[in-house]
């Protein structure tokens, strides 16, 4: 064991480990018809497979926040590898529902316990430039997405099966695992560790304006990215096209983040990411032909910087919170998003069905209901608009909570 941190190859482990992550998405959604007919289940039963992985995620970041200061951040990421390792090799050997219920929802907190151990330690590693190293390790979210897409069409494409989808999934687990359990981690010097402190700083005005904002800017973000391939599908679009264009942007803006983090300052960033989304959904919501692929790179520089920006801020401008504060608001972004999906999955069957019964027929009908739904979705960013307007106007107040800039 090696006496001194390498926050090189820290970064690296927690990179790969988030690379695993959002694998794990773009795959899974790449072999979910294979599933459905490998074990004849229906597309509700589908559905409620998914959640687990939205459904183990918070529970993940929530256990991990309380329990950060206690084990910290190698416990908990020996846990994610524990977990991804379990829930990988169930999958590949799954028999049918139920047993892809369970191995979805050991993926699912896998996922929850990166996010967990990971923001706080990259925040305790570089205090003086959190929130841009912070939109760096989650360049690889995207980064994962148009790997695992990638990987998956080609898979496919040369008829292998969805097991050896999963198993590849295996080396990059292997590879962070070996990275944890050979180094050593941060003690937790830069970061408030007594929990009791974190839990009574939670009460912050500033900390619960924040934590209500990270729904909305959940939902803007994931919500519209679900329903806009299948919009594009319908109107004779790639989507493998629009899915490779919109994460790459959103890892090409996250990378770049640090001057314009610099710049702007975290309530800038946020107040232009709440515009620019807004202008997207509503600009998807009305093109057509190439248009709409303009409005697909908008939308993805919009929602770039939403979540890392949002972790950051917390660990800098509520910085008592400690670990605890960034994963309850990470917690807050994917229960947001679990709950909103199947209200706008009704939404849209009944705007479809609407549709059909106006006289349109197939595609038609689900552009015109996708639009729709588009249309609805504008509302979130709109209210994001109002509220980092006035936290952007109100930063000299909020600046005066920052921490100091001091450290690594």
């Amino acid at each position: 064991m090696k006496n001194t941190i390498n926050k090189n190859k820290l970064f690296l482990a927690a990179c790969i480990s988030l690379i695993v992550t959002s694998m794990t998405f773009a795959i899974r959604a790449g072999i979910l018809t294979q599933l459905g007919t490998d074990f004849e289940i229906s597309n509700e039963k589908l559905g409620w497979i998914n959640s687990m992985a939205f459904l183990g995620f918070p529970i993940a970041m929530i256990i991990g926040g309380l329990l950060y200061n206690t084990v910290g951040a190698k416990k908990l990421m020996a846990v994610a590898f524990i977990c991804h390792l379990l829930g990988l090799i169930l999958t590949i050997y799954a028999g049918g529902f139920w047993s892809l219920i369970i191995s979805t929802f050991f993926i699912g907190f896998a996922n929850g316990s990166v996010e967990a151990a990971c923001n706080p330690m990259i925040a305790d590693m570089y205090t003086n430039n959190r929130t841009a190293m912070l939109n760096k390790f989650h360049v690889w979210f995207p980064g994962g997405l148009v790997i695992g897409a990638l990987v998956s069409e080609f898979m496919t494409n040369n008829g292998m099966g969805w097991q050896m989808q999963i198993a590849v999934m295996l080396i990059p687990t292997l590879i962070y695992g070996y990275l944890v359990f050979s180094q050593k981690f941060p003690e937790g010097e830069n970061i408030e560790s007594n929990t009791s402190e974190n839990i009574k700083a939670l009460a912050n005005p500033l900390y619960i304006f924040i934590f209500f904002c990270m729904s909305l800017t959940a939902v803007s973000e994931f919500i519209p990215q679900q329903w806009v391939e299948k919009i594009l599908g319908s109107s004779g679009a790639s989507p493998m096209l629009v899915l490779a264009l919109v994460t790459g942007i959103m890892a090409l803006g996250r990378f770049f983040a640090g001057p314009i983090v610099h710049k702007l300052n975290p309530t800038g960033v946020l107040w232009m990411s709440a515009i620019i989304t807004t202008i997207a959904i509503y600009l998807m919501s009305i093109a057509d032909g190439s248009l709409i692929y303009a409005a697909a790179a908008l939308f993805a520089l919009g929602v770039c910087y939403f979540w890392p920006t949002m972790i950051g801020f917390i660990s800098e401008y509520t910085s008592k919170t400690g670990a605890l504060g960034m994963s309850l608001v990470g917690g807050m972004g994917m229960f947001a998003t679990s709950i909103w999906n199947p209200i706008i999955g009704s939404m849209l069957d009944a705007e479809k069905e609407s549709a059909i019964a106006s006289g349109l027929v197939g595609g038609a009908a689900d552009i015109v209901a996708g639009k729709s739904i588009l249309g609805f979705m504008v509302y979130f960013p709109l209210a994001l608009v109002v509220l980092f307007g006035i936290l952007f106007f109100m930063r000299k107040k909020v600046e005066e909570s920052r921490i100091p800039q001091t450290g690594h």
